[in-house]
């Protein structure tokens, strides 16, 4: 018998519309009750896990045909539902790197590659131990100043202050087994994976998943003031499959001292592993939801934070120096042992279905359910 504790959502076609769930021993039950007809209504109490483990539930379908998405009755969704979609940037020195090339390349990938060995070799080991907000780390900026090598990406990567933004509107993630959406106008992308907590609106880490943070290099690498344009679009946010809540077995300790691997596979042949540990990440996660919430910025819903990547895909594929960018069917896939794989097509924003069912949707749903 497992241990882990489990909670998704799924479309469901006999009550036409989103149920709350969990898993046990390789089976799906619907746990959605008037308590709790929303995933942010179980973060939002006091002991989410004790709830999620008391609640007997309705058998709807095997675990493996949900992620497989052969499951007859019901749709995995993501796992979110009314929470904010926030994220962190900048916060492992590969993708600071990457930013600051992006920023000085101002979107053209034909640039990058010499401009990478340059500022690569002037910043990336220098600031790989710098402990962000410190007086080491002002003594850097100083003297990359003095270079004319300092950056606004720098300044977020190890300054004091965070970089925090809204990754996606409530509801419009796609899930595990959706195709994830790259703005018609990018022609130089590549995925983010990340790890993405689940937090209350009390600033309680509540469990963890997976999420793809698409990135189009060429838009925000034009102006940083082009990052919504860059970062939300339709179906350009992917999260999933699963919340795991934290519990004694599986802490946020252990779980930021995992491997993180991405892989691509692409139409025309082209492959990509690459694996990262979470321990490079440069911010403590817990600093992160501080920076997030607070007397300065409430979410009474709580949010979903992803972490940051500590990715920066740079593997040729094409003409030399070019660099990594997605073509139309690459399938992305991100995992870690303790939280599974998340996988997605990859296709054009405008060719992923419309995002239609927003929070009026879901309330008049469930109202008409009896469920509020």
């Amino acid at each position: 018998m497992t241990t882990e504790t489990y909670v998704l959502r799924l479309w469901c076609n006999q009550t036409d519309g989103p149920i709350v769930a969990t898993v046990r021993d390789g089976t799906v039950y619907d746990i959605t009750s008037k308590t709790a007809p929303l995933v942010s209504d179980i973060f939002e109490m006091d002991d989410p896990l004790t709830f999620v483990k008391s609640q007997s539930g309705r058998a709807v379908a095997q675990l493996d045909e949900v992620l497989s998405g052969t499951a007859k009755t019901v749709k995995l969704l993501a796992p979110c539902d009314t929470q904010a979609i926030k994220a962190a940037g900048v916060t492992f020195v590969a993708s600071m790197v990457e930013r600051v090339i992006e920023e000085r390349a101002a979107g053209d990938a034909q640039l990058a590659d010499q401009i990478r060995q340059q500022v690569t070799e002037a910043i990336g080991a220098n600031l790989k131990d710098i402990q962000p907000g410190s007086v080491l780390a002002e003594k850097a900026k100083q003297a990359l100043m003095a270079q004319d090598l300092w950056s606004q990406y720098l300044e977020v990567g190890i300054g004091p202050d965070a970089e925090i933004f809204s990754k996606s509107q409530s509801l419009s993630a796609v899930a595990h087994g959706d195709h994830v959406g790259l703005h018609p106008m990018s022609n130089w992308n590549n995925p983010e994976p990340e790890l993405v907590l689940a937090v209350s609106s009390k600033g309680k880490i509540i469990g963890a998943t997976l999420g793809n943070d698409v990135n189009l290099r060429d838009v925000e690498g034009r102006s940083a003031l082009l990052l919504s344009k860059a970062k939300d679009n339709n179906a350009s946010c992917a999260i999933g499959p699963m919340i795991r809540l934290f519990d004694d077995e599986f802490t946020l300790d252990q779980l930021m001292q995992q491997t993180l691997t991405l892989r691509i596979s692409g139409e025309d042949g082209f492959e990509l592993s690459e694996t990262c540990e979470m321990s490079q990440i440069s911010r403590d996660p817990r600093n992160l939801v501080i920076q997030t919430v607070g007397g300065h910025h409430q979410y009474p819903d709580g949010f979903m934070l992803f972490l940051g990547t500590p990715f920066a895909p740079t593997k040729d594929r094409g003409a030399p120096g070019m660099g990594f960018t997605h073509h139309m069917n690459d399938v992305v896939s991100i995992s870690t042992p303790l939280l599974g794989e998340l996988r997605n097509p990859v296709a054009r924003s405008n060719d992923c279905p419309p995002w239609t069912f927003g929070p009026r949707a879901l309330m008049r749903n469930l109202a008409a359910r009896g469920l509020i």
